[in-house]
């Protein structure tokens, strides 16, 4: 333990890392544009800049801190200094703010709020350069880059993917992909993670906001929904209800109140998933099949293991993602001529995650020659919906998903967390679904925020080794260990973003901290106060299999791989 003195008053510190880190403890909020807690310090914006009693200045984010340490924050220096640095960054910035997707949320805005910048007085020399729109999940714009490197470092650290680098040096510094190529055009697996860490508006969602409306607006067309278990406990952060809490209730409700047609819960295909998922381990198991047995409900996991390790493609679960599930029932539940109505069906998911969006136009995503779901549209982009509906959603009655896809069980809610898929199937895999089996099984090994997990579970005789990864980049690890012989795991799970999808790059991100963990309570609490615990118990999803599936569940449900 040390002592620092900050603008005078005395303030303890164990193991923080950095200066920063023991200032905003003491509840002084310094600006910074290139840190952030979870990537490695950059020290590229120097607006963290502090002062010591020795006139000195340097970066608080790259300076460890050391007991008898006195410095300032708030100098007339540091505020000169700090403004200068605000009005370069700006005078090479594309101040369109009126119409930048960040605008309300963008930390250079922010900043040039609070330091009271009225104008620039320096001319901006950088030539302007086209915007990128190769992606189906995020847009990237490099005239609104301050050169923060949080993308580059986030895509590298976080994910194990690095399709974002720094290229040329100095005034020309650029953050591209290799060659400048599209993001479309790369490696990139869509899971938005860039975008999350990004201050400005250089890398935002792609949005499919204006073509949810026209075909609201349509009247020849039914407009149906389906909602992502984590959607429910993040679009609240921005209408001032409890964080973590779930909010379904209300959004069905809106939905409705938009015009959709019929509103689902995608943790009814959760449940689906589960079904077909265990079903094809337990086939795998006995019959000699390829293990270990990967998860396909992650797109952007799913991307990385065909481009990065091609040769475990086998490895992946044919089943389809709950999303890609619900969409191929709906689009045949109303391929009925007595249900159609004459209408076409047009399905839009909203999902936590960017990469959805890119997972909807491969091609194992299409039933008979069409386009299973039609827009994906994201957590943040439903905030924006609701917003310019001008309802109060606060003040919203809460309404049940419409049947016959809206009865789900706790085990599809728990898939927005890392190690919920592994915990469903196997709550699925035991014949006893009473309280305390639910409640062993919870303390088997999948739950927690490590970034690898690793456990044995007993089952029909024989140990199932499974491995849980949460990060993208994690997952690196986990196939060496496979590929050496070092484990020897029968199943594996894998959620490209840390935590699982209660953080996909889709959420809201000027949340506070510590979200991933409220999200995930979240999520627990809904598991806990669902009546059933396991797909077998919902009578919903056992009628449809009985009475719709019949014949149909291959086709539906899986796919012929990748």
């Amino acid at each position: 333990m040390g002592i620092m003195t900050i603008d005078g008053r005395e303030v303890e510190f164990t193991n923080e890392k950095n200066v920063l880190s023991v200032i905003r403890k003491a509840g002084i909020n310094v600006p910074t544009l290139c840190y952030q807690p979870e990537l490695s310090i950059y020290g590229a914006c120097r607006l963290c800049t502090v002062e010591d009693s020795r006139g000195k200045l340097f970066a608080s984010c790259s300076e460890e801190p050391r007991d008898g340490m006195v410095i300032y924050t708030n100098t007339p220096k540091l505020k000169k200094y700090r403004k200068m640095i605000v009005e370069l960054l700006l005078a090479a910035h594309c101040r369109d703010c009126t119409i930048c997707d960040k605008t309300g949320n963008c930390v250079l805005q922010d900043l040039s709020y609070k330091m009271g910048i009225k104008e620039v007085p320096y001319e901006n020399t950088r030539e302007r350069q086209p915007i990128d729109e190769s992606s189906y999940s995020i847009v990237r714009d490099p005239n609104k880059c301050v050169l923060c490197g949080n993308c580059v470092r986030a895509c590298r650290e976080l994910q194990g993917v690095e399709t974002l680098g720094i290229a040329f040096r100095g005034t020309d510094a650029t953050v591209m992909p290799a060659f400048n190529k599209g993001m479309g055009e790369t490696d990139c697996v869509g899971c938005g993670q860039c975008r999350v860490v990004c201050p400005t508006g250089a890398i935002t969602i792609r949005s499919n906001i204006d073509d949810v409306w026209d075909v609201l607006a349509d009247p020849n067309t039914r407009v149906v929904a389906q909602i992502a278990p984590s959607v429910r406990v993040a679009v609240g952060d921005a209408f001032g209800l409890p964080k973590g809490k779930s909010s379904i209730g209300k959004v069905v409700n809106i939905l409705h109140r938009m015009g959709f047609d019929e509103v689902y819960d995608t943790n009814f295909s959760a449940d689906m998933t589960i079904m077909e998922e265990s079903a094809e381990f337990l086939n795998r198991v006995k019959n000699g099949g390829t293990l270990p047995l990967f998860t396909s409900c992650c797109p952007a996991w799913v991307k990385f293991v065909v481009e990065q390790y091609p040769e475990y493609k086998e490895n992946l679960s044919t089943c389809r993602s709950p999303q890609g599930m619900l969409s191929a029932v709906i689009k045949e539940w109303y391929r009925d001529p007595s249900r159609a109505d004459g209408k076409r069906t047009v399905v839009v998911s909203f999902m936590p995650c960017t990469a959805k969006k890119m997972e909807i136009k491969r091609p194992n995503s299409f039933t008979k020659g069409e386009q299973d779901t039609d827009y994906v549209v994201t957590t943040t982009e439903l905030v924006k919906m609701i917003q310019a509906s001008g309802i109060n959603f606060a003040e919203l009655e809460p309404e049940q998903p419409d049947e016959p896809f809206g009865l789900a069980t706790g085990g599809g809610a728990i898939f927005g967390v890392t190690g919920g898929v592994t915990e469903a199937v196997i709550r699925r895999l035991v014949p006893e679904h009473d309280q305390a089996t639910i409640d062993a099984i919870a303390e088997f090994g999948m739950r927690g925020d490590q970034p690898i997990k690793e456990f044995t579970v007993k089952y029909d005789g024989m140990d199932v080794n499974v491995c849980v990864v949460s990060g993208l980049a994690n997952a690196h690890e986990a196939l060496r260990r496979v590929k050496t012989g070092e484990a020897n795991y029968h199943l594996i799970e894998v959620m490209a973003c840390k935590g699982g999808c209660v953080m996909g790059g889709g959420q809201p991100v000027k949340a506070g901290e510590c979200m991933s963990a409220i999200r995930t309570e979240g999520m627990y609490e809904i598991d806990a106060q669902s009546q059933f615990k396991a797909p077998d118990e919902n009578p919903a999803l056992q009628k449809l299999y009985a009475e719709f599936l019949d014949g149909k569940t291959h086709e539906l449900l899986h796919n012929e791989g990748y």
